[in-house]
């Protein structure tokens, strides 16, 4: 695989492609979900929640963790997780900024 070449794309190209590619698995996806519904921090329910193994929730949470969109805090021997609103509101506001263009030639092609 060749080097992406992010560096000639603006930052905000790149944030946008980072939030898209976090977004791009069904697993993150439903993660966020849970996160979102339970409206609480998560200690230890997510393997069950999910229904996939525990190395492949963390690998995924890794991903969301690494990118902001969730924060953990160990609380005795297990991490809670929680989505951190800060980072929530900038994807929002980055991705509704982008999808919010309108084709402006209809007739084309």
């Amino acid at each position: 695989m060749g080097i992406s070449k992010t560096e000639i794309f603006t930052e905000e190209q790149n944030m946008l492609a980072k939030f898209a590619k976090v977004l791009g698995h069904p697993a993150r996806i439903a993660i966020l979900e849970y996160l979102f519904k339970r409206e609480t921090c998560v200690c230890g329910d997510l393997v069950g929640e999910i229904g996939l193994a525990q190395p492949t929730i963390s690998q995924h949470l890794k991903e969301l963790k690494q990118l902001g969109l969730i924060k953990g805090t160990i609380e005795g021997t297990s991490v809670c997780y929680c989505v951190d609103k800060v980072a929530w509101a900038t994807m929002k506001r980055a991705l509704n900024s982008f999808l919010n263009h309108d084709v402006q030639n209809p007739e084309c092609c």
